[in-house]
């Protein structure tokens, strides 16, 4: 399938390197639920996880990409594939008889809308695992403190348990990208941290306080919270968002939510 050349605007960086392919089809081994790649490319990854011996649902947005895959796996009876947006998507379509798994090699320019997407279609996912990014991958696990802790990190840590696997060098792409990427795996919660029935509000609450990373809680929460409120859950006002665990969070979305 060389003949297929990566686009730009589909934020196309094929993997080639075998041994990151094994890497991450190893963990299915056995797998008896249905396996959803989102983006197979030329089906590196592909091939490697019908080898498991699992279902495998490509879902693929590039239409030209499609002939070649359905060439290429045609005699798999355990294939199928499906042209479409993974942003649109209607996963619950897939988890008739069990939930998903879900794996891809995602653009750049749809992974953390992509996520926000699946994080709403929980119920019908068993574990992501997902090539990104390097800094994407770490702003996913970061915690509170550190550089890359922020938002994504908060609202995906709330609903899932998060674990950075290994990097991946750009060398592992044609075209090799300019940017180190990584494999995270998302393990959903069985319990949210936060009350689902505050989901709204509390992510509204940390967008607010991270929405200027420089200012304090304070002044990112005007309007919301006052400082006497802020104080009596036990948090200096004047303490940035960075700061905060995801309990302090969960206290500060009570408060609000109770005025």
């Amino acid at each position: 399938m060389s003949q297929h050349r990566a686009r730009k605007r589909f934020g196309q960086n094929f993997l080639t390197d075998t041994s990151i392919v094994r890497q991450i089809a190893d963990r299915y081994q056995n797998t008896k639920q249905t396996i959803v790649e989102i983006g197979p490319g030329r089906g590196a990854l592909t091939e490697a996880l019908l080898d498991c011996g699992s279902n495998v649902v490509a879902l693929e947005l590039d239409r030209d990409l499609i002939p070649l895959l359905q060439k290429q796996f045609a005699a798999r009876s355990n294939f199928k594939l499906l042209q479409g947006d993974a942003l649109k998507f209607d996963w619950s379509t897939l988890a008739a008889e069990s939930p998903l798994h879900i794996v891809g090699n995602l653009p750049y320019n749809i992974a953390t809308p992509l996520i926000f997407t699946l994080l709403d279609n929980l119920a019908v996912v068993s574990d992501m695992q997902f090539m990104l990014q390097w800094e994407v991958v770490s702003r996913l696990c970061a915690q509170p403190g550190g550089k890359h802790y922020g938002q994504l990190s908060v609202v995906v840590q709330n609903l899932c348990d998060a674990h950075a696997l290994f990097e991946v060098p750009a060398s592992a792409f044609s075209p090799a990208p300019k940017v180190i990427s990584g494999v995270v795996q998302l393990i959903p919660r069985q319990t949210p941290l936060v009350d689902p029935a505050l989901h709204t509000e509390f992510n509204h609450l940390v967008k607010c306080a991270f929405a200027q990373r420089r200012k304090t809680l304070r002044n990112n929460l005007k309007g919301m919270l006052s400082s006497e409120q802020i104080g009596d859950c036990g948090i200096d006002p004047s303490q940035r968002a960075e700061t905060l665990g995801i309990e302090q969070f969960r206290s500060l979305t009570e408060t609000f939510a109770k005025n």
